[in-house]
């Protein structure tokens, strides 16, 4: 479709069911939900799906180890489950790994170990596999990068890894496949209460400067970090104070030779209270992360030089290599959409809630914010559930998201293939099902790096709703993500696939220049 006739399709529709507002993982969701129970949806997007916090996660899905030590065990209870859901409906972008957790102290095996075997009995039957207390040599096995001297052992759990953007887009398809209308580079200008009751929405096209207003009955802001910038311009009145409290975390990407081995690195404890991860993911390692406040919502948060420090000598402490300003390949930082209560005395939000809210606020928008990757599907259902109950969706039944496998999964009765691991290099695996659609289109074989080919950018554009560079590079394939230096020589002629397959803008210069944010200036 060419970006001028892109919002043209909603001149058709006289009023929607429902607007969302953000396309990150939550309102990826709420699409998804609504359009399976048969709603008229769409979900507008100002940048591109997955291109703020929903691409920066440390890509676990998991229970939270540390909101067992926190006492949340609603909390838990309902991330395992959730965790258990996206294994079984996305397994080409969600797998079980698992973690050790060394114990350098003569108590810690004991009580860790007890600790994760509670985490064990809370999954149930979302269990994916036991929690065993490792000798030495049996950890050094594990985690032949750590440090030897005074190791006591430790623990090996399970949790599990997954691709954050690509289960986003996947989302995305599988919600225009259920009857939404999706665009990214869609912003909403204007929102605007109608007499009659419902909104009437304004959305300008970045891509061509076209703009289009649409009505709906009900307005989802799902915007993340950014949900109270909308609810200012819906002219929300109600809850005039911020709802949320933006937190940063950021992660250092290095060579899987710090740390050889299939298995992931837990630090319960660093200096600030938090936990320190060392996780395989496509072919790399991803050091993370730390929690720092801020006061603004940057579209690109850069890391503070504090917060590499601290992330680098808490590493150091258990690996027998230290890692050094050379050895990073990329570093990103994601923003937390932490519901935002009054701070503590030093301004810290490490204690603040993980769980998500749901406000219908005055004129009846609807704004969702807080919560997390693992538990998308569930926040999805509960906003919903609000719409329902404050009458501004008729009730209809249960989507059945649990079952409804994404895109890219395979079907029903179909023989399901080993999945190749999250943690091995980037390949065509990652497509699933639709792997020979991509193999279709011109330039299979040719090879531009990081296991991508010409095939899979022609791919993007057709059908993942890529636009510039950096929507091909930095989250249809991780390169920015892996090696920033290495994304930066695919760039151009990513660039020139781009022009070839009709997009005007392909941005390169933009993407080098977001390529030299992602490594420190001593690397």
């Amino acid at each position: 479709m060419k970006p001028t006739q892109r919002l043209a399709c909603l001149e058709r529709q006289p009023r929607l069911d429902l607007v969302v507002v953000g396309g990150g993982a939550t309102g990826l969701g709420v699409a998804l939900d609504a359009a399976l129970r048969g709603f008229t949806v769409a979900l507008f997007e100002s940048h591109d799906f997955a291109g703020g916090t929903s691409s920066r996660s440390t890509k676990l899905l998991h229970g939270g180890v540390r909101y067992l030590a926190q006492g949340n065990i609603a909390l838990v209870r309902e991330a395992l489950t959730e965790r258990s859901t996206v294994l079984r409906i996305a397994p080409h972008l969600a797998q079980p790994l698992p973690f050790v957790m060394p114990a350098y102290a003569w108590w810690e095996k004991p009580w860790y170990g007890a600790g994760l075997k509670l985490y064990d009995w809370m999954a149930g039957r979302a269990r994916l596999g036991p929690t065993r207390l490792l000798d030495p040599a049996q950890t050094l096995a594990a985690l032949p990068g750590i440090r030897p001297e005074g190791l006591q052992g430790g623990v090996e759990y399970w949790d599990a890894q997954f691709d954050d953007a690509r289960l986003a887009l996947a989302l995305a398809r599988t919600a225009v496949e259920a009857g939404a209308q999706l665009f990214n580079y869609a912003e909403v200008e204007a929102l605007q209460r109608l007499a009659a009751g419902g909104w009437s929405v304004t959305v300008r096209d970045r891509c061509s400067g076209h703009s289009q207003s649409v009505e709906a009955s009900c307005v989802v802001n799902a915007t993340g970090v950014w949900v109270d910038a909308l609810r200012a311009r819906a002219g929300v009145t109600r809850e005039p104070e911020r709802m949320v409290s933006p937190s940063q975390g950021v992660h250092v990407v290095v060579d899987r030779t710090v740390l050889p081995g299939d298995h992931a690195l837990l630090v319960p404890k660093t200096r600030d209270g938090r936990v320190l991860f060392a996780v395989p993911w496509l072919g790399k390692l991803v050091l993370g992360t730390t929690d720092t406040p801020r006061p603004d919502s940057p579209r690109e948060p850069q890391p503070f030089a504090e917060e590499l420090a601290f992330l680098l000598s808490e590493a150091a402490h258990v690996l027998r290599r230290p890692v050094l300003g050379r050895d990073i390949r990329s570093v990103w930082v994601g923003l937390r959409p932490l519901v935002a209560p009054p701070r503590n005395a030093r301004g810290e939000t490490k204690a603040l809630s993980r769980e998500h809210t749901v406000v219908v606020e005055d004129g009846g928008l609807l704004t969702v914010t807080g919560g997390k990757w693992t538990t998308y599907r569930a926040m999805a259902e509960d906003v919903m559930a609000h719409c329902f109950a404050a009458g501004l969706l008729p009730p209809r039944p249960d989507a059945q998201t649990a079952r409804h496998r994404l895109d890219g999964a395979p079907v029903d009765g179909e023989p399901p293939s080993p999945p190749v691991p999250i943690h091995a290099p980037p390949g065509l695996h990652l497509y699933g099902r639709r792997a020979p659609e991509v193999l279709a289109c011109p330039g299979a074989h040719n090879l531009l790096g990081l296991g991508l080919t010409e095939a899979m950018v022609r791919y993007a554009v057709r059908h993942e709703y890529a636009h510039t560079v950096e929507d091909v590079l930095a989250r249809r394939w991780r390169a920015l993500f892996l090696d920033a230096r290495a994304a930066a020589a695919m760039a151009p002629r990513v660039a020139e696939i781009l022009t070839e397959e009709g997009c005007a803008e392909p941005r390169l210069g933009e993407f080098e220049a977001l390529c030299r944010h992602y490594l420190p200036t001593d690397a």
